[in-house]
């Protein structure tokens, strides 16, 4: 039997030995992160090459932590892709910054429940006051209110579930099977992410019921077809439901015309939803306050901090017009927290499906008040100047082209030599699917070389290459870096 003396904690000194040396590790991480390849070397650390250095058994006695901690060294580091790093370019960049990893500790020892106010009051408020900080900065009118979640897919849910119950009361309590219910429909753009389809899945709409609209010559939703699938749809039988807009699409962060489309919404009586996940954070910028028009109109806004406003993974913050609305939709106190709940007071489990809460805010609050609304801006404002920059290089080599406008801080573009008329000795031209594959292969071979990681996607059909950015660690040197690199591997191609 072990000594009850030992059934406790780590003894504090101990406890503050290891803290210094994950403090240190963590500062040297961030250090030297550069020295570190951006993505696995793929020849050796292929499918399963991580698992099959674990142990297959779980451990019978407890191991020391500075153990534990070189096996983060030895088996995690090397089998990672380094979002942190600088030459990390895909999707929208990472925000991680030093302040919100000091934000992410100071969460882990109070390690409270956010559920409702009675169970951690400083929680609750907290959590409204960074709500209502974020607001301000985004011009948001006063009766908008909010909620953390996770991440934004979560969010359009619960917002589409408000607009389901206001067209057919009482699916909160009935459901929708057995009500003579006309099927919905809820219509978003065909750059717009697929949180849309997850949503209508969950809530019983059916993924089929998710039109996609066609978007325009600059990849923003096409309003005269719009309201032209909305009266077909009608005529079909079918209820309008809801409009997911986006400010900021997943592949070239262009932006919808909110505007006409709030005028639709208005018209038809549907639910207006702007997904400004990564796009609407730019509101904050006096140039770019453009992005917010028409958000007055709308019933729901979701913006993700964890994409644009430095804040670490899992903080995305849903507006919801007259909030009671979204309270009253998924409040429910089970016997066991009534004791715990205060008549007045805000209990964050009543805004959505989730019971247990992290204490999100702590870290939001403590890298706002770091970085300021100024520092905020001015680094928004540099992912701007380099993707503009590196847009200006591209122009200039022509063995390159951009494929949609630069709105914010991404940059689409497209290796396109040899197409067209080939001239006297000049190689056979490319086909336009010889050159997806090409474009294909480029982003794949700078990857695995593990200089720098890139993504790809498709427009008009057509495959491109995408960089992001978003990391503060990035400067214009790596960008060169980055384009040197590109245009190599292109010419090896």
């Amino acid at each position: 039997m072990k000594d009850p003396q030992s059934l406790g904690d780590t003894p504090p000194e101990e406890f503050r030995k290891q803290l210094h040396k994950l403090a240190d590790w963590i500062a040297d991480f961030r250090e030297n992160i550069e020295s570190l390849r951006v993505a696995p070397n793929p020849a050796v650390a292929g499918p399963g090459a991580v698992r099959a250095q674990l142990p297959a058994q779980p451990p019978e006695d407890g191991e020391p932590f500075e153990k534990i901690l070189s096996d983060v060294d030895r088996l995690i580091v090397p089998g990672m892709v380094h979002w942190s790093h600088p030459m990390f370019l895909g999707y929208f960049g990472w925000t991680t910054t030093a302040p919100g990893i000091l934000g992410e500790i100071l969460s882990a020892p109070l390690s409270v429940n956010a559920m409702t106010w009675r169970t951690c009051p400083a929680a609750t408020e907290l959590e409204t006051v960074v709500i209502d900080w974020l607001r301000q900065w985004l011009g948001l009118p006063n009766e908008f209110g909010g909620v953390v979640y996770d991440t934004a897919s979560v969010g359009i849910m619960h917002a589409l579930a408000v607009a389901r119950e206001q067209t057919a009361p009482s699916t909160r309590k009935l459901g929708l099977t057995n009500r003579d219910l006309p099927r919905f429909r809820i219509y978003t753009s065909d750059q717009a992410h697929s949180a849309a389809e997850k949503a209508a899945i969950t809530l019983g709409i059916g993924e089929e019921n998710v039109i996609r609209v066609s978007s325009d010559d600059e990849f923003r939703m096409n309003v005269a077809l719009l309201r032209e699938t909305i009266a077909q749809d009608r005529q079909d039988g079918f209820h309008p439901l809801a409009v997911v807009a986006t400010v900021g699409t997943t592949s070239t962060a262009d932006v919808d015309p909110i505007p006409e489309i709030a005028k639709i919404c208005q018209e038809e009586k549907m639910w207006l939803h702007i997904d400004g996940a990564y796009g609407g954070a730019f509101a904050m910028l006096p140039e770019y306050k453009w992005v917010s028009e028409g958000w007055e109109l709308a019933d729901s806004i979701v913006i993700n901090p964890h994409k644009t406003l430095f804040v670490p993974l899992d903080f995305s913050v849903l507006y919801v017009r007259d909030l009671e609305r979204l309270r009253r939709v998924f409040t429910l106190v089970p016997e066991v927290l009534r004791g715990d709940t205060i008549e007045g007071e805000k209990n964050y489990m009543d805004y959505g499906i989730q019971l247990g809460r992290r204490f999100r805010a702590l870290k939001a609050w403590v890298i706002w008040r770091s970085l300021g609304r100024d520092g905020i801006v001015a680094r928004l404002r540099e992912q701007i100047r380099l993707a503009k920059l590196l847009a200006n290089w591209i122009k200039s080599d022509h063995r390159f082209e951009l494929t949609a406008p630069v709105r914010m801080g991404v940059v689409c573009f497209r290796f396109v030599a040899g197409i067209g008329d080939a001239g006297p000795g000049s190689p056979t031209p490319a086909t336009t699917d010889q050159l997806d594959r090409i474009n294909s292969e480029l982003v794949e071979r700078i990857n695995a070389s593990g200089r720098a990681y890139l993504t790809q996607t498709k427009l008009y059909g057509r495959t491109v290459m995408r960089i992001g950015f978003g990391n503060v660690l990035t400067t214009e040197d790596h960008l060169r870096t980055a384009w040197d690199l590109i245009r190599e591997t292109a010419g090896a191609l």
